[in-house]
């Protein structure tokens, strides 16, 4: 088994060539830091609207969460609606989830009008491993039914799942047709191709170091030179590390883990996952999987609070897989990697302002390959002076991590063996 840290996203097709880094000094209207989905998103929106936008990703493009997660299309947040509507109210947490709806039309518009190839599959399937889960999924079909209106889901018995998953794990299902999946990896580098064509400069290989207010606005500094800008938007999430202290202390990077098998054929593939829909389990430290354009089982299922090993979180996730599927006892896992997600305390999305000027992205808590996408446009939309949509999700309250910068992550450890005792019981 290959545990090398390269997500198999990026052993599937060549690069681009990078674009160049930042060399002297450059002026925009608005500089973004970060690369990831919400950063490409937003200088596509901005530079459709007509500013002038400089983005800076300290790697390549995608090369952090927004290239290497799971790739699985889903509507809402990490947060569910009962714990929005306990933070916001009810109005704010329906559009909240409005938005999110939105997230998914917008990325498949994107993808069609940018000619985006990224293997865009539609359906997702959530599965239940044990009653209180059948109980959970008919209680949320319903809410969807009667109080959201979204026409997209449907209830599966245990009978029924054979046609979706080739399992015998499950008990029940709820399947979400508007749901999917697809190669994250290409979709952000769709993006940042489309944000280039409408005139925005993208600056690979350029770390933001600080950034400071000097006469006339904003200044964000590399190591080899500056933006200066009217506006700033942080979407760096998790590796903005101590760029930002006042957003570093609002969310926590954890490590969760994906392998690839080697090509497993159509048929076999198929028999795996009949209806080739993205598949996530209802625990709080859940499995998620779906199958590859090449006949591949792509599996996530364990996160690290602790730090990040590929290599043991590799060896977990394949015996987590054959939990799932014995069957692929004999099928190699040639590619396996990990990486950094955000966290927020209350799993909401953190979106807001540091200034009128400072704009941050940030806490999708895993729910981020579509959302990050509609959070961009709703930050272009603030910055252009419509903001009542963003404004939305920044009235979420959030708190810092308890335990400051050394005792934090030990806090964090002991509090997610309660949920990890929860889902085994």
């Amino acid at each position: 088994m290959i545990a090398d840290n390269t997500p198999w996203y990026a052993m599937e097709r060549a690069a681009p060539m990078p674009a160049p880094p930042l060399e002297g000094e450059a002026m925009a209207d608005v500089c973004i830091v970060g690369g990831g989905i919400a950063g490409c998103s937003a200088a596509l929106h901005l530079a459709e609207l007509g500013h002038r936008v400089v983005l800076l990703e300290a790697g390549r493009v995608g090369s952090a969460a927004s290239g290497r997660n799971g790739g699985q299309l889903i509507p809402g947040t990490a947060a569910s609606q009962d714990a929005l509507e306990a933070l916001v109210g009810p109005a704010d947490a329906r559009r909240v989830w409005d938005c999110t709806v939105e997230a998914l039309a917008l990325l498949r518009e994107r993808v069609a009008r940018h000619g985006i190839d990224c293997d865009l599959v539609p359906g997702h399937l959530q599965v239940a491993l044990r009653p209180r889960h059948d109980d959970e999924l008919r209680s949320w079909h319903d809410a969807l039914q009667a109080r959201y209106a979204y026409p997209h889901t449907q209830l599966l018995a245990r009978e029924a799942l054979p046609a979706f998953v080739g399992s015998e794990r499950y008990c029940s299902g709820l399947f979400d047709a508007n749901g999917g999946h697809l190669q994250p990896l290409e979709y952000v580098r769709g993006l940042a191709r489309a944000a280039q064509a409408a005139g925005a400069r993208i600056h690979e290989n350029s770390r933001a170091v600080d950034w400071s207010r000097e006469a006339g606005g904003l200044v964000v500094r590399t190591a080899s030179g500056c933006v200066r800008a009217r506006q700033l938007l942080l979407a760096g999430n998790a590796l903005l590390g101590g760029f930002e202290p006042a957003l570093a202390r609002r969310i926590l990077g954890v490590g969760t883990y994906v392998v690839a098998t080697e090509p497993l054929g159509r048929e076999r593939a198929e028999a795996l996952l009949p209806a080739n829909a993205a598949v996530s389990d209802c625990n709080w430290i859940l499995d998620y999987f779906r199958r590859s354009a090449d006949h591949r089982l792509l599996f996530g299922g364990r996160v690290s609070y602790s730090g990040l090993d590929p290599s043991a979180g590799a060896a977990a996730t394949r015996r987590r897989m054959l939990r799932v599927f014995p069957q692929l006892a004999e099928a190699r896992v040639t590619q396996a990697w990990g990486g950094w997600l955000d966290i927020t305390r209350n799993r909401a999305p953190d979106f807001g302002r540091l200034a009128g000027d400072v704009y941050y992205l940030q806490g999708f808590s895993g729910h981020g390959v579509a959302l990050a996408g509609m959070a961009g446009k709703l930050v272009a939309e603030a910055i252009s002076g419509t903001a009542g949509r963003f404004d939305v999700f920044a009235r979420i309250p959030h708190r810092a991590f308890p335990g400051g910068a050394l005792l934090r992550r030990p806090a964090l450890v002991l509090a997610m063996l309660w949920y990890r005792l929860r889902d085994l019981l």
